[in-house]
Order: C-alpha cells, then sequence, then structure tokens
C-alpha cells in the first residue's frame, strides 16, 4: 500500500486527510437540505447567497452551497420546487417505504423531521421523531449544530429508550444528511429500523406538521431567549403535546390518551 502512495506522489496521511475532508464536504451538504427548505419557506425571497451569509457553513464554499441550492429546486424563491439529488453531490437516498403501506398501530411507523429556530442571530435545531399511528412525540432533541450527533442520534435514543420490543419499524424522513450518515445507520441497523425517505423534500407532512406545532403554537408563546431557556421550554411543548393537546385525526383526545385507549381495547 505504501508503494502505491509513494506512486501517485502523496503520503498515507495526506491521502486520509483529504478524504476525511470530502465525506465531511458531503454529509454537510446532506445536513443543509433541511435547513435550506426550512429558510426558503419563512423567507420567500431570499436568495441563496443570502442564505449562505446567513447559516455560514463549515466545509461549503459560497459557489458550492449556491449550485447546490440551484440543483435542488432554491434557484427562484417563489417557486416550491424540488429536484432529486444527483449522485454527483454524493447523496443517498432509500425508498419509501411507506408507498401503499398499511398502519395498524403504534411502532410500525415513525417519521422525523429537522427545523430551526432562531434566537437574535443564533440558530438553533430541533429534531422530533413522531409515531405515526398515535401522533405521539417518542424522541426528540435541541442543539446549538446540525451534525448527527446533536440531532437525529439523541432524539432516536430518547425514542428507543421509551419504546421498547420494536420489530420490523419503519423510520421515515425527508433525506436530510442525517438519516443516511454511517453514525445513524450503525444505529438503526443494531435496532433492525428500516429506513425510508420520500421523493421531496416537501412530502414529510406529518413531521413537517409537528415542527409548525412546536414552534408556532407553543415556542413563539413561550419566547426563549437562549439555549437552556430553549430546551427547556422545548421539552415543556413536548410534554404539553403529548398529554394533553386534543388532536383531531385520533378523537380530539391527546395522544397519551389514544395510545392508553389501543393498549385497553
Amino acid at each position: 500500500m505504501n508503494v502505491l502512495f509513494k506512486a501517485i506522489g502523496v503520503s498515507k496521511q495526506s491521502f486520509h486527510q483529504r478524504l476525511n475532508r470530502q465525506m465531511s464536504f458531503f454529509e454537510e451538504l446532506g445536513q443543509l437540505l433541511a435547513l435550506v427548505k426550512q429558510i426558503r419557506e419563512d423567507h420567500p425571497r431570499m436568495s441563496s447567497r443570502q442564505m449562505y451569509r446567513l447559516i455560514r457553513p463549515a466545509h461549503v464554499g459560497r459557489d458550492r452551497f449556491e449550485a447546490f441550492c440551484f440543483e435542488n429546486g432554491f434557484k427562484v424563491a417563489v417557486k416550491r420546487a424540488y429536484h432529486r439529488t444527483t449522485n454527483s453531490w454524493g447523496v443517498t437516498r432509500f425508498d419509501n417505504l411507506l408507498l401503499g403501506f398499511e398502519l395498524t398501530g403504534i411502532n410500525q411507523v415513525w417519521v422525523s423531521d429537522i427545523t430551526y429556530y432562531r434566537i437574535g442571530e443564533q440558530f438553533y435545531y430541533l429534531t422530533f421523531i413522531l409515531d405515526l399511528y398515535s401522533r405521539f412525540i417518542v424522541g426528540h432533541s435541541i442543539s446549538e449544530d446540525m451534525l448527527t450527533n446533536s440531532t437525529t442520534i439523541p432524539a432516536l435514543q430518547m425514542a428507543l429508550k421509551t419504546r421498547r420490543a420494536l420489530t420490523s419499524l419503519i423510520l421515515h424522513s425527508d433525506g436530510g444528511g442525517q438519516y443516511y450518515c454511517k453514525e445513524w445507520l450503525k444505529l438503526t441497523s443494531q435496532y433492525l429500523i428500516r429506513s425510508s425517505m420520500c421523493e421531496s423534500v416537501y412530502e414529510n407532512p406529518h413531521a413537517e406538521r409537528i415542527n409548525g406545532i412546536i414552534k408556532n403554537d407553543y415556542l413563539v408563546g413561550y419566547g426563549p431567549q437562549d439555549y437552556p431557556q430553549l430546551i427547556r421550554m422545548t421539552t415543556k411543548a413536548v410534554m404539553k403535546y403529548n398529554y394533553e393537546k386534543p388532536h383531531q385525526s385520533i378523537g380530539n383526545i391527546s395522544p397519551d390518551q389514544y395510545e392508553k385507549t389501543l393498549a385497553a381495547a
């Protein structure tokens, strides 16, 4: 192997450093997709360059960021369009396992999404995992960055602590980088969780609805002023939603009450 490195004129150390930089670049691109979608929905006329200055990604330059936004349908601010990410960006896709799936109980399908919450000039990231049948938020996380170890993994770890004896569970997402990186897949493989992704970032309505409910129905009213307050108030919002808020699709009772009726049936 050392002979090969000498033949191409690079050291083994520099080769692996370059490989790690490339992996970080591709992972960050996937992580940015959900955030760009959220910003564009909140600011329909914000340009890709303005979003770049706002987000300031660590491993993606301005021109590459703009090209990424254009390829994913965010070139025209007023047009809600999405084009499937091509292999040139190194993005992984999973099949949509929910097509034709008949949902009959809890712990069959969980849906998840990541949204942002802005306090002043600081962005924070909220991750929710929702049981699609009962509408119960089984896991969540609040983080200061978009990294997988700060967003989807702690949310899933929380869900796995509260939900036992899972079999053939499908976890559906919109395809952000946090849902296909190696750390995430290692955890889902350990629990035999099957990954599912929608074709478009606009086709995960139940997870997106939870984002809106927690942000607009609770956090905006609570008014957190810093990160510790955001953690406490998001946790409070999830508790209020799970145990008190009536949900029309489950008979105008709370998700907790609905699950109790299922257990008693």
